[in-house]
């Protein structure tokens, strides 16, 4: 009889701890289905609507986010450059390229937790699409970077990994039949004091 106690603690300890750690993982680490990748930007088109799945409503539940509706806009994050590195904070980028088709885009330096990062007293927090200047064919180079920069600068501040954030508000990105031009910027580590 012992044996069978024991037997049965041990699974459900094990069942216990598995479903746990599981659900620690799907809600932390999973990406979720139906994300969209464009180079080194990430998307989920869903967020925010009803076929959202179940992991997503989980995160956004947690983090108390709310997600823009799908004819809104759409986030995407990059976490990494193109050289597959973690962003740093105390590095500097060059972002290069143009932005998907949208009305209007912001964009941001966030820490992993997605909270936008504090660059300081009298230091840009963000950028949108109206106020950088572009080149010709309509490219813009943005930094990002602790060191004030000339051009469009991005500040960012402290120690420790970041995500740029780049939101599209009004866009036919999340909805995409193959007709809108999906290009987004590539961001390359240019120097690293860190």
């Amino acid at each position: 009889m012992f044996r069978n106690v024991l037997l049965a603690l041990i699974a459900l300890v094990i069942a216990i701890g598995g479903g746990t750690l599981s659900a620690w993982y799907a809600v932390n680490r999973f990406d979720g289905f139906g994300t969209l990748t464009i180079g080194q930007w990430t998307g989920y088109p869903d967020a925010g609507t009803p076929q959202s799945d179940p992991y997503a409503k989980a995160r956004a539940a947690r983090e108390g986010a709310f997600p823009l509706g799908s004819a809104e806009g759409l986030a995407f994050y990059a976490y990494r450059d193109d050289q597959g590195q973690a962003l740093n904070r105390q590095c500097t980028y060059r972002m290069a390229g143009n932005s998907p088709n949208s009305r209007f885009w912001t964009l941001y330096a966030a820490d992993l937790a997605l909270i936008p990062l504090d660059p300081g007293a009298d230091r840009p927090p963000a950028l949108h699409s109206r106020q950088i200047f572009r080149g010709g064919n309509g490219a813009f180079i943005v930094a990002v970077s602790p060191k004030a920069q000339a051009g469009n600068w991005l500040a960012t501040a402290g120690a420790g990994r970041m995500v740029l954030v780049m939101t599209l508000y009004d866009t036919p990105v999340g909805g995409n039949s193959g007709l809108v031009d999906m290009t987004f910027p590539a961001v390359k580590k240019v120097s690293c004091d860190g």
